[in-house]
């Protein structure tokens, strides 16, 4: 890796580290609104192996984080049942920015400013290997899905739809 593809250290990759988790850097042209499908086209994945971080809250306006496929969206409805609340849905960006620590569009789920439950599509961890915001807009990084449940403690739902549109909830 050539020095002007390395990114400076985030709280997520920091907190990776510390825990010797293996990754792989992936920095890429950040595009406003772009998201997953995006940086999958740019960078060469399958958007199915690229993985959002989208903050969400529930019905008593707890946060929460939803791990999902860059090509597939939440089903709110599903989550909810699954996870025992009465409705959730996603946060505004700055209510996002401020329970992650970080902007949207560069919200990783590893170190956090605040401690959230973390919910994971359950076929994400059958992926071999996944790419997820590494804490800075423009920055993903390759991992093992299996260190989401290892590290967060995430718990494997099943809320995908396919997308029909370019937002990521439905």
């Amino acid at each position: 890796m050539g020095k002007k593809d390395h990114v400076s250290e985030t709280p997520a990759t920091a907190l990776l580290k510390a825990n010797k988790v293996a990754f792989t850097e992936h920095p890429y042209e950040y595009l406003e609104h772009g998201g997953a499908q995006h940086s999958a086209e740019v960078l060469g994945f399958d958007p199915f192996t690229v993985v959002k971080t989208l903050v969400m809250q529930d019905q008593d306006a707890k946060p929460l984080l939803v791990l999902m496929h860059g090509n597939r969206k939440v089903s709110t409805k599903n989550l909810a049942r699954q996870i025992g609340a009465k409705s959730v849905e996603p946060c505004k960006p700055e209510v996002a920015n401020r329970h992650s620590g970080y902007l949207v569009g560069g919200t990783s789920p590893f170190g956090t400013r605040k401690a959230m439950p973390v919910f994971i599509e359950e076929s994400i961890l059958a992926l071999p290997k996944i790419a997820i915001n590494g804490g800075r807009r423009g920055y993903l990084i390759g991992i093992d899905p299996q260190v989401c449940v290892t590290l967060l403690g995430a718990k494997s739902v099943n809320c995908a739809l396919s997308l029909d549109n370019a937002a990521g909830y439905g």
